[in-house]
């Protein structure tokens, strides 16, 4: 598919895949403002025709079909990207709407594409509705979409295809005047390596407070492509990012005992030991240390911070570790505790259910799903009950110096350095053409 107008005034050095498609994100970009961006008018119809000309003799009317393209926009309908494609086939509104295999052109998601080819005298070829622009499945990464053709007899048949997508190594550099995402989206970066980038560097920068106008990034990451458009995003294999004048850099790198993970061009993780709370976007209802006991009516310690959310958030484990018990316990009620490494532990009480499968003896590593909020054991509402232990006694955990994770020693050392030099030149390209970008936009 051809580029339009709106695309060409962007970077040239990468095809963008996604744009926003839910509410949630533009809240997010909303949440990594740092001024108040200026929105950039929507893309919403393209087209191109192959005009190769015939040889000699030949029928003038057999030229290759009209390619319309139009993006779907919030509140779009069938009808609306039809009128937009310039299809007026007798019956194709009616087909669309009783085929139960056509069904999916009415899951219209903001940011896809709707394409038609056209004859020569306006008569619909085909339709195409990319409405799986790139999906993971075990084999790689695949494209689905719906089309739509005539059947020669008044109707029409619909059927879905699918194709394999080809991996592909880009490169992106952007720097920030208004928001972290309006600058990804002038950088054409999918909003999945842009929220991969904010989890990476997520414990050196605050992207709620930290961000300045005039921040820059550098990005080298995978990308799955088809027909010449990104249709999935991969892994960030390289990253630098500038923050209020200091550089901060990561690479994807894959030790001899095959477990992976983020470090500094340095060599140092980028992942602590401990992820410091075990479920997202919540608050905090009860520290470590002395209170009243909302059920007991008793002032007596508590032995670790409460986190209120709903019933059925998500539990993640805060560090690498083996299941030590997983039940019922007490006032703890579906609890589960973690022996770490060394001589640290945590719990997670409360639970209303725990991980599917999920048993003793079972190895679980940071981040892993291990279980559901809950109210079970002596609680007066839904929440965590968190729990960090050192030597079997509990710690403020808000508090506490978290351990760090081990540096690399010995042949990943050698094998790490090897990937930073692969790496670095790319990094190096991109800086220059940031300066150069900055100098002409001076001038």
């Amino acid at each position: 598919m051809m580029p339009d107008a709106h695309q060409t005034q962007r970077h040239r050095h990468i095809t963008r895949s996604l744009l926003f498609a839910a509410g949630g994100l533009f809240l997010t970009a909303a949440a990594l403002a740092v001024v108040k961006p200026t929105t950039p008018p929507e893309p919403i119809f393209q087209a191109r025709q192959t005009l190769d000309l015939p040889p000699m003799g030949a029928d003038p009317h057999s030229s290759k079909p009209y390619i319309a393209s139009t993006r779907i926009r919030r509140g779009d309908t069938v009808s609306d990207l039809l009128n937009r494609l310039g299809i007026s086939e007798d019956g194709l509104l009616t087909f669309l709407t009783h085929e139960e295999s056509a069904r999916s052109i009415y899951k219209l998601y903001p940011g896809r594409t709707v394409q038609a080819a056209l004859d020569d005298q306006g008569n619909m070829v085909w339709l195409r509705y990319a409405h799986t622009p790139g999906s993971s499945v075990k084999s790689g990464i695949e494209s689905a979409w719906l089309e739509i053709r005539p059947d020669g007899h008044g109707n029409f048949t619909a059927n879905e295809r699918t194709t394999a997508a080809v991996p592909e190594t880009r490169v992106a550099e952007g720097e920030i005047s208004s928001s972290l995402f309006g600058a990804a989206d002038e950088a054409q970066l999918p909003d999945a390596i842009t929220l991969e980038m904010v989890d990476i560097l997520g414990s050196r920068i605050d992207f709620l407070k930290d961000l300045r106008k005039g921040d820059r990034f550098r990005i080298v990451y995978d990308a799955y492509m088809h027909d010449g458009e990104e249709v999935g995003a991969g892994r960030i294999r390289a990253l630098e990012f500038i923050n209020k004048g200091k550089t901060y850099s990561a690479v994807w790198f894959q030790g001899a005992e095959g477990k992976g993970g983020y470090y500094d061009f340095s060599g140092a993780s980028l992942k602590g030991a401990f992820l410091r709370t075990a479920i997202k976007f919540t608050r905090i209802s009860s520290r470590f240390g002395m209170r009243m006991h909302p059920i007991h009516k008793k002032w007596t310690g508590h032995k670790g911070v409460d986190y209120a959310a709903p019933s059925g958030t998500p539990i993640h484990a805060t560090a690498d570790g083996t299941v030590e018990f997983i039940g019922q316990q007490n006032g703890y009620g579906n609890v589960i505790i973690l022996k770490n490494f060394g001589k640290y532990s945590t719990l997670y009480g409360h639970q209303s259910r725990f991980a599917k499968g999920l048993k003793k003896g079972d190895h679980v590593q940071q981040g892993d799903l291990i279980g559901y909020v809950g109210q079970t054991g002596w609680a007066t509402g839904p929440h965590l009950h968190y729990e960090f232990r050192i030597n079997n006694q509990p710690v403020d955990p808000l508090a506490a110096d978290l351990p760090v994770a081990r540096p690399l020693d010995g042949a990943d050392r050698k094998a790490f350095q090897s990937l930073v030099a692969r790496y670095q030149p790319q990094m190096n390209m991109l800086a220059r053409l940031q300066d150069s970008r900055i100098q002409i936009a001076a001038r």
